[in-house]
């Protein structure tokens, strides 16, 4: 058994980071594609989003660790 994390920029502050690949959140509004957002900038939009009265992005618990290697899609 083995564990799985990727290692990339944040979309937002370029800020290279850890995270799982099934679980970070990420935005598809700059590239078109999905893109992982980091935890510092996470905070500070869903602060925004607070302040405008949104709900938050949600952010699950283990957005920012490894995932067990079997939990990967085929």
């Amino acid at each position: 058994m083995g564990f799985v994390f990727v290692t990339g920029p944040c979309i937002v502050c370029k800020a290279v980071f850890s995270f799982n690949p099934l679980r970070v959140p990420s935005t598809s509004v700059v590239t078109g594609s999905r893109e992982p957002i980091c935890l510092v900038c996470i905070g500070i939009i869903n602060e925004r989003r607070k302040e405008a009265g949104l709900p938050a992005v949600p952010v699950a618990d283990d957005a920012y660790e490894a995932i067990p290697e079997e939990e990967l899609p085929g």
